[in-house]
């Protein structure tokens, strides 16, 4: 029953992967547009008023309202100034599934993440990422050509920096617990393999609103996220909530962020992946986040 299940999620995660490589993000560019014309009116709007008719108590408000917009100002420069230069990532690679691919794609025609390389593969997980490259359900993702396994394929890249986002696989078929265990084997194994280079785990993204594949949802992808937590600052890992960066205020993936949503055109979207508005949240986290 696993192994159907997990040949029916790779192949609804190639062709949801598709659909969101081509959602770049245009609901999201739409909605700045509407807001820009909105903040460009208000601001028409307080411009007209005369300096005559403020009474004291409006001056007091305009002055309030100036000091916010220059705080925000100053706070955006000073998060601008700390992003972490692309060429830090140049040593680094990103091990992930199909939500990693969909970054790899991202990063090729944006210069946010260096040289940084890849090794994914749709439907990839913690725990078959420990299988053997002659098993006969293995979706080790390629290196020069040819598959091989995440630790080998670190290890042969030379890899001074090793980001990890994987799970969502894995709850979906073994549970929470399950996922856990895996996880903590594979990244002993990378560790092993790779002892000179610093681990970053990220954690599992959610998923939009009313979303769920089976046992994979926000409730038990939250779960996962918080138990992995701990296991990261016990062994040194360096724990990266991507999560957070993603989220609206209930903990769903924000809907321009998500390329494939259940949608009545689209009942079957697995509402996970991601468009290049929500791509590039990510990398601009990374890049805040990762000194």
């Amino acid at each position: 029953m696993k192994k159907k299940f997990l040949l029916i999620v790779s192949a609804v995660l190639t062709a949801a992967l598709i659909a969101g490589c081509s959602g770049n993000g245009s609901q999201s560019s739409e909605a700045s547009k509407k807001e820009s014309k909105a903040s460009a009116a208000s601001a028409v709007s307080e411009t007209s008023k005369s300096d005559d008719s403020k009474t004291d108590s409006d001056e007091s408000k305009e002055s309030k309202k100036e000091s916010k917009e220059e705080s925000k100002k100053e706070s955006s420069a000073e998060n601008t100034g700390d992003l972490a230069d692309p060429s830090w990532f140049d040593d680094a690679v990103f091990i992930g599934d199909s939500v990693t691919l969909k970054l790899s794609y991202f990063v090729e025609d944006h210069d946010d993440l260096g040289k940084a390389e890849f090794l994914c593969a749709g439907s990839l997980g913690y725990t078959n990422a420990l299988w053997d490259l002659d098993h006969e359900d293995n979706v080790h993702p390629t290196l020069n050509g040819e598959k091989i396994t995440v630790d080998d394929g670190a290890k042969a890249l030379g890899s001074k920096k090793i980001f990890i986002m994987l799970g969502m696989n894995d709850i979906g078929l073994y549970g929470v617990d399950g996922a856990v265990s895996s996880m903590i084997e594979l990244t002993d194994k990378i560790h092993e393999k790779c002892p000179d280079a610093v681990i970053y785990i990220e954690s599992v993204t959610p998923m939009v609103a009313n979303s769920s594949l089976g046992g994979l949802n926000n409730e038990n992808i939250k779960e996962f996220d918080e138990k992995i937590q701990p296991i990261c600052e016990e062994k040194g890992y360096k724990y990266l909530d991507v999560a957070s960066a993603v989220s609206d205020e209930n903990g769903d993936l924000i809907y321009e962020y998500c390329g494939d949503p259940p949608t009545d055109d689209n009942p079957d979207g697995m509402g996970l992946h991601f468009t290049d508005a929500g791509c590039q949240k990510w990398a601009d986290y990374l890049r805040a986040n990762v000194k």
